[in-house]
């Protein structure tokens, strides 16, 4: 997850319990010496010399020692100063690990909250942190995020049920209106507008479905629903896609020039079904949304792990799938907002019979949902290349895999 930043909680905690111990150890060592140096040194009486206590001699031998009691004093103030002083480092020092310590062990409860809420995705949202102990502050907090992952989990599952039910109720109407255009082109001698409107009508029907696909593909990728999870290969579901006839007559007809780096490799690991999605999107995205007599390129590789320019942040290694095309100079900033639903370059694209404005909207759901990196960048001599970049599946387990 990343170094942790220099302000963290810990860090504060420690300096604000290392200033507290210096502050009281200082104050502490301040009050001793006060109170050390205003004590009185009392001395044992000296015999005076012979002849009594006055006269020059007596006065000399008091000033001796006067100057000696003083000598006595400042040398025992020095001494006392200079113990404080190493008291004061050694007690800073102490202070510094006393407080790492005591912060470590007022934080580690969060910690441990925050570690056990990093590895709940919406795949596994029954689990809960259901930490034990007194009821603080800590326990009031983990039970807090426990209702939270319970609504969330009551949420998820009322969608995941949407998706599935929307799937069959919003079909079965638009098979109704299908059937019944058969029906009226089938008849004796139809009439000539009926079987004009019968085409129009069953053009648009075949764009309901595929809008309806979309979005449920969308709904699907956005839930973290990732059915028949297996080793698959990009290469393959690239070379899958661009002999399909139906991408092939579209490639002749805009008569693009296709530059393929498609390789047997690129493995990832995930749901079949969705990643051919992703790979069919952006290739009909780059094609759809192409000059006439343009070209197109169509990279898969590996890469490996730390490697620039990922599309996943420099991480662990992975599969990439890489999708380049030709044209007019775009704007990054418009680029960036082509993963939103219904969003396109330019606005007479608002109303395109070729395109519902979800297919890069789907290939960003998907690729989060495999836990990768999705790129899009305008290229400066013009054009757009777009890197989808998933984690790499073992190499082992991949071959044993049944390619699609």
């Amino acid at each position: 997850m990343g170094k942790p930043r220099s302000g963290t909680v810990g860090r504060r905690f420690t300096i604000l319990y290392a200033t507290v111990f210096l502050l009281s150890g200082v104050g502490l060592l301040a009050l001793t010496y006060l109170l050390s140096g205003s004590s009185t040194t009392s001395v044992a009486p000296v015999p005076l010399p012979p002849g009594g206590g006055s006269g020059p001699d007596a006065a000399r031998h008091i000033l001796d020692l006067e100057r000696q009691l003083a000598d006595v004093h400042a040398q025992q103030s020095r001494q006392l100063l200079f113990g404080s002083l190493i008291a004061l480092v050694v007690m800073a020092a102490v202070s510094l690990l006393l407080g790492r310590a005591l912060a470590g062990r007022v934080l580690r409860p969060l910690r441990l909250i925050t570690a056990a809420t990093r590895r709940i995705s919406a795949e596994n949202l029954h689990r809960r942190l259901a930490v034990a102990g007194p009821a603080d502050e800590v326990k009031e907090l983990a039970d807090t995020i426990d209702g939270l992952l319970t609504r969330l989990e009551t949420s998820f599952a009322a969608q995941r049920r949407f998706v599935a039910n929307a799937s069959h109720e919003l079909r079965t109407p638009l098979a109704t209106i299908r059937a019944s255009l058969d029906v009226a082109v089938a008849k004796p001698e139809p009439a000539a507008q009926t079987v004009a409107l019968a085409h129009r009508l069953r053009t648009e029907l075949d764009r309901l479905e595929s809008l309806l696909d979309g979005f449920l593909d969308l709904a699907r990728a956005r839930h973290g629903v990732l059915p028949d999870q297996a080793p698959v290969s990009l290469g393959a579901l690239a070379r899958e896609a661009l002999t399909d006839p139906a991408t092939v007559a579209a490639i002749t007809a805009k008569g693009l020039t296709v530059e393929e780096g498609v390789g047997p490799d690129a493995w990832t690991r995930g749901s079949a079904a969705l990643l051919s999605r992703m790979v069919r999107n952006l290739l009909d995205n780059a094609v759809v949304h192409n000059e006439q007599g343009g070209w197109m390129r169509i990279l898969t590789e590996e890469y490996g792990a730390g490697e620039a320019g990922s599309g996943n942040g420099g991480g662990e290694a992975g599969a990439r799938l890489v999708v380049e095309t030709g044209g007019r100079v775009l704007d990054q900033d418009q680029v960036d907002r082509l993963t939103e639903p219904f969003e396109r370059l330019r606005a007479d694209r608002t109303g395109s019979e070729e395109s519902s404005g979800l297919g890069l909207s789907i290939v960003a759901a998907i690729v989060a949902a495999h836990g990768g990196g999705l790129e899009l960048r305008a290229r400066p001599e013009g054009g757009l290349r777009v890197t989808a970049a998933l984690p790499s599946a073992a190499g082992s387990k991949a071959r044993e895999g049944v390619a699609p």
